[in-house]
């Protein structure tokens, strides 16, 4: 099935028919309308806070209320101001990833000093209480705001709707490359109609892994015909080396005029935006791409995170963790906890503590039950209505009660709260050079692969989600992972 007739041709894109075309028109009317939310959310905070200080509605009419609803409007207009002035609202950023947030907190907190420094000049008669209610309220509803703006155009991209029609212009590889992480990250909205290919004529038709076809629409001489016939919002240039410098320069020329974007994709595959920098020299972009950070503070941060949450998590579960205990003695023999032996960091074994969720011996079963082993690629064992799984043990898997007692293991620094998945010994003989490098940081409950899908990865994906987390981890990106986390064990998905 072609791209442009159904962009919902691999399991992981949703996307359906694409609009071609469509993307300008649609960004002016999400930004128009996040311009009308954030007014509203800003609006509504420093209403809230004005009545919460006067205990009065905010109609009334009297001195104090008056010299209140000026001085919200006041702030409320800085607000509105620095929050299109960090271009929080730009269409490069919004819709998905973590920069959009970023913005909004940076403008938030720049108005906070903005009116710190106006009203110690000026010193006007004011409440703290009343600002400091502000404030944490309005930035609290300005990302409730975003989340759900979000949500709501996640559901129109599942429709095909909202997104960015992208021509990929290059070599073979490196286009179905571009079109398998495109339709990857499909909420961020980007969908390919159409390829221009180094070497190749107009006609026929890409075959793309996973994904489907797509209509091969000339050479790189061709974009600007391939455009007029897709509509295609964006060129994506993956390789320059046959148009040169020169051949760059003369078709950003010509996007321009036609108002379509140019982005050219550096060829370096999972690494985050912290790490690269673009540095100018001569005229020529050079794409910096710093060393992964495994030691020093962001280690230190990493510790402390482990035990705060760790221990939040087993207090927080302790009721649970009871009712979880009395609930596998009482309806099957056996102990109350499993130990596996797992790799951890730098290859070094421990002993990887979970709720018993299987028949007691189930380990000795795996050979017996290796034909029905669903795990693509052979290497994971996994078995989608495994009978050697108790009722009990399916419940506790379904919301992750099983892994609760793995916070021990982070308490002993054999684990982290989040990081690549603990494989087993088996797995690991397996590993070449680059995949051994999931073990340069320790194994975590949770992890990119518990947050995109779990037990339904496939082997490939699952290796793949690692190493960008071995390659890029943060203590902002574990926060986000965690927060994420709590919400695909909610819905139970992917969990078998």
């Amino acid at each position: 099935m072609s791209l442009v007739e159904g962009a919902a041709v691999g399991t992981d894109s949703p996307l359906r028919a694409v609009r071609a075309g469509e993307g300008p028109r649609w960004q002016r009317r999400y930004i128009r309308a996040l311009v009308v939310t954030d007014v509203l959310v800003v609006t509504a905070a420093m209403a809230c806070a004005q009545m919460i200080k006067l205990g009065t509605p905010i109609t009334a009419l009297d001195p104090l209320q008056i010299y209140f609803s000026f001085l919200s409007l006041f702030v409320g207009g800085i607000w509105v101001a620095l929050l299109a002035a960090y271009r929080t609202r730009s269409p490069r950023i919004v819709g998905a990833g973590v920069e959009e947030y970023r913005r909004v907190m940076s403008a938030s907190l720049a108005t906070i000093g903005v009116v710190a420094v106006l009203l110690m000049i000026f010193r006007p008669e004011y409440a703290r209480g009343y600002l400091a209610v502000a404030f944490p309220l309005g930035l609290a509803l300005l990302l409730l705001s975003r989340q759900l703006s979000r949500q709501l155009l996640v559901r129109a991209r599942r429709r095909g709707r909202c997104v960015v029609s992208v021509l990929a212009v290059g070599d073979v590889r490196a286009v179905r490359s571009l079109v398998q992480s495109l339709t990857r990250g499909w909420p961020y909205g980007y969908a390919v109609v159409g390829v221009c290919l180094t070497g190749r004529s107009s006609g026929g038709t890409l075959d793309i892994p996973g994904v489907g076809t797509v209509p091969v629409l000339g050479d790189e001489g061709k974009v600007h015909d391939a455009i007029l016939k897709t509509n295609a919002d964006t060129v994506a240039l993956t390789t320059t080396d046959h148009l040169g410098p020169e051949g760059v320069r003369e078709l950003s020329w010509d996007l321009h005029k036609l108002g379509v974007d140019l982005v050219v994709t550096p060829g370096v595959v999972d690494v985050a935006g912290p790490r690269l920098t673009i540095r100018p020299v001569a005229g020529l972009p050079l794409i910096h791409v710093e060393k992964p950070q495994y030691s020093g503070t962001k280690k230190v941060q990493k510790r402390a995170f482990d035990y705060f949450v760790s221990i939040s998590a087993l207090l927080a579960a302790g009721p649970v963790m009871i009712a979880a205990a009395i609930a596998i003695k009482l309806t099957s023999k056996g102990p109350v906890f499993y130990r596996s032996e797992r790799i951890g960091l730098e290859g070094q074994p421990f002993q990887m503590i979970k709720f018993r969720t299987m028949v007691d011996g189930a380990d000795k079963q795996v050979a017996g039950l290796a034909q029905l082993n669903e795990s693509e690629g052979g290497i994971l064992f996994k078995i989608k209505q495994d009978p050697r799984i108790t009722p009990v043990g399916k419940l506790l898997r379904k919301y992750s009660i099983d892994e609760l007692p793995q916070f021990f293991n982070v308490l002993r620094r054999d684990m982290s709260v989040v990081g690549p998945r603990p494989p087993l010994r088996r797995e690991v003989d397996t590993y070449n050079d680059q995949v051994r490098r999931r073990l340069l940081v320790l194994p975590g409950i949770t992890g990119l692969w518990q947050v995109s899908g779990r037990s339904d990865l496939s082997w490939e994906d699952s290796v793949r989600l690692d190493l960008s987390y071995v390659e890029n981890w943060s203590i902002t990106n574990d926060v986000l992972i965690a927060v994420k986390t709590i919400r695909t064990i909610a819905t139970g998905a992917g969990a078998y």
